[in-house]
């Protein structure tokens, strides 16, 4: 997650900070959570004190490809 890295915060920080624990953060992390809840994310962005329209203006939700066509 880049925004973890350009905020240099380790996933036990993050966890503290946002109250998700580190177990869901890591599975996010790790491709093994691919649909989080819009909570789980608005708590993420509490945690790295941005808002949802910064976390989702990255280029991997730039770039990702439409399901439906």
């Amino acid at each position: 997650m880049q925004l973890m890295y350009d905020k240099r915060l380790s996933i036990h920080k993050l966890a503290m900070d946002s109250a998700v624990p580190p177990s869901t953060i890591k599975n996010i992390l790790y491709g093994k959570s691919v649909n989080p809840g819009i909570v789980t994310i608005k708590m993420l962005c509490d945690g790295m004190d941005i808002s949802i329209t910064e976390f989702f203006n990255t280029k991997e939700f730039r770039e990702l490809e439409q399901e439906i066509e």
